[in-house]
């Protein structure tokens, strides 16, 4: 499956919600989520430009893997997932493997659905709430993006890791 998604950074919550309210949308998730993100020791996935991650909703646990294919308008990614029972099992599934846990954080993510477009606002320590919108297609992303007052100069193709390195910097 494809990952077709695109960042705004700085958002104002509460406009946000309103709009999305206005447009009909339903709230389909509000609470945290636990990641850990895993490589090898010489960081092979990521010089793929890849993405191995553990996510726990507390109901639920899912074991990822992305490719990314483009940047070129929007994020997208191939992506393929798979729900886990047993998340401390999985974990030392993937450390047999010779994955090592680089990464974990926590942050606190409230989900919204308009017909086939998702709109997630991710609150993480210290970083400004952010709006994450994916859709099926550029031309359905680039619509949604609008249809919420922004424009395509607005939105940054990145990944959760270039969002931390961002405000890393700054």
């Amino acid at each position: 499956m494809q990952e077709v998604e695109v960042k705004i950074l700085d958002v104002d919550v509460k406009a946000v919600q309103q709009k999305l309210a206005d447009l009909g949308a339903r709230k389909v998730f509000d609470g945290e989520l636990d990641i850990a993100i895993f490589d090898t020791e010489d960081n092979q996935i990521r010089k793929a430009k890849s993405l191995l991650r553990l996510r726990s909703d507390g109901e639920k646990t899912v074991l990822c893997h992305k490719r990314l294919i483009t940047k070129q308008g929007a994020k997208i990614m191939d992506e393929n997932e798979v729900e886990v029972q047993d998340k401390e099992r999985a974990k030392l599934v993937l450390q047999s493997l010779g994955y090592t846990k680089i990464r974990t954080q926590t942050k606190h993510r409230t989900s919204y659905l308009l017909g086939e477009v998702r709109y997630e606002l991710d609150t993480l320590p210290g970083i400004p709430t952010f709006l994450e919108i994916e859709a099926k297609d550029v031309q359905t992303l680039q619509k949604a993006v609008k249809q919420l007052g922004y424009a395509p100069q607005d939105t940054k193709p990145w990944t959760g890791g270039e969002v931390l390195e961002h405000y890393e910097k700054h």
